[in-house]
């Protein structure tokens, strides 16, 4: 369950960004989408979704790419670049895109996340210098690296390591470790690198491999971001039978009762293409051709939906909602609110433009997040609704016109477009 994720400078994000899945406190009347987390003595609380506004190119998926970038960097365990490009998200690979492109100085980039798994509290942050934009040959260094668990730390790493007492993680350490306590500890302090994560290196082969495992399954399985709407596509493992028809009754719901629809896999069972099945003419052909992009993005999305509620995942997409119907949408926002179905306190994230899920009925205050890019620095800021005041001139309550409110400007991250000056010019061309 992620509790919250920070980053600084990062592309627009030139002051710290903190995204917060953890109730505003005094939301009165506001009891619902919370998920609550007993540890220890201490009692955690999460929010089930979170829906993203603004205008165009005002740092929206920059939020998505942060989280995406950071979990790259994690599990591959190095600031360096990568070779595997298997993201639209470039950044996640190439880290001299990271940086602002309009910064004079080359500042650190950080991030840190905050999240529960196997009834432990993580947090994880690390601050790295990775020079100016498109500096693909600086020397990078990590500057700061630091692990805390139920709000303890196990260590941290500035201009030398510092590690903990490990009381609370004793159940999580290597075998036989206290005997080897003291040659462990020097030795990872004799061979950090500046290019490599302690957590993924020293910290899981000397200290606590179950511990990392934790970290880094979350990460890589539990934590899924997906940073572009048309990028996504569903690759499922290979069935018993070359077309296995997916026409369950999830699609049924979703308006397609005429065909079926199934996956056709390569000779070398490497890709499998989505394909329209015809059952009474027993014939397929490859889905793009019959099918709407909606009805092909929901093929792909709802299997992710469904594995994000059986396994407690935190769901993060980009404009997960675009060419499916808003109903579908927010059916989809309600299953992730209903206690009785999602058990294991999964979480739906995502930006959109569409201001109908600008709704007291469907969205807590706090779930409703805005972000806005200041004209002249070219800098983008992150707030949510519940940070309004509940009384005087500009507040927010439960119950109001949110939709309204938000095309008024009341709440910012909008922006009044006229395209009219552009035609004017190029009639008066055309007629000269």
């Amino acid at each position: 369950m992620l509790l919250e994720f920070k980053t600084k400078n990062f592309k627009l994000f030139k002051d710290e960004l903190v995204f917060s899945m953890v109730p505003a406190p005094k939301q009165k009347g506001l009891d619902y989408s919370v998920f609550q987390k007993k540890i220890g003595s201490r009692k955690y609380k999460g929010l089930c979704s979170a829906v993203i506004y603004g205008p165009n190119a005002s740092g929206k998926t920059n939020i998505i790419n942060a989280m995406d970038v950071f979990k790259s960097i994690v599990l591959r365990g190095t600031i360096r670049n990568d070779n595997n490009k298997n993201t639209p998200n470039a950044a996640a690979y190439r880290l001299e895109l990271i940086p602002n492109s309009t910064a004079k100085e080359i500042e650190p980039v950080s991030f840190s996340i905050k999240f529960i798994e196997n009834d432990l509290l993580i947090e994880y942050k690390f601050s790295i210098d990775i020079g100016g934009f498109l500096d693909a040959d600086y020397s990078r260094n990590i500057l700061f690296e630091e692990l805390n668990i139920n709000e303890e730390m196990a260590f941290s790493r500035k201009d030398s390591l510092q590690l903990g007492d490990f009381q609370t993680i004793n159940n999580y350490l290597i075998n036989e470790f206290w005997e080897n306590a003291d040659g462990a500890t020097a030795l990872a302090k004799r061979n950090l690198n500046n290019e490599e994560l302690f957590l993924t290196s020293g910290f899981k082969t000397m200290f606590s491999a179950k511990l990392v495992n934790i970290i880094t399954n979350w990460l890589d399985n539990k934590f899924v971001t997906i940073c572009r709407a048309d990028s996504l596509k569903l690759q499922p493992k290979r069935q018993t039978m070359d077309v296995k028809e997916t026409t369950d009754e999830g699609m049924q719901f979703f308006g397609v009762k005429s065909n079926g629809l199934g996956y056709v896999f390569s000779e070398d069972e490497s890709e499998a293409d989505l394909v329209s099945v015809f059952n009474n003419l027993k014939k397929a052909i490859p889905a793009e051709i019959y099918e709407s992009y909606g009805t092909i993005r929901f093929v792909n999305i709802f299997p992710l939906v469904i594995r994000a509620i059986r396994n407690g995942e935190t769901l993060v997409i980009d404009e997960f909602d675009a060419s499916i119907h808003p109903m579908a949408i927010m059916n989809i926002i309600n299953i992730f609110h209903n206690d009785d179905i999602n058990k294991k306190n999964a979480q739906l994230i995502f930006d959109t433009h569409n201001p109908i899920f600008l709704n007291s009925n469907l969205f807590r205050r706090d779930e409703i997040k805005f972000v806005e890019r200041d004209d002249e620095t070219h800098f983008s800021k992150h707030y949510s609704l519940s940070d309004f005041k509940t009384t005087g001139d500009n507040s927010v309550r439960k119950g109001q016109d949110y939709m309204h409110k938000y095309f008024i400007s009341q709440y910012g991250a909008i922006k009044d477009i006229d395209f009219t000056p552009i035609f004017e010019i190029l009639i008066e061309r055309s007629e000269a």
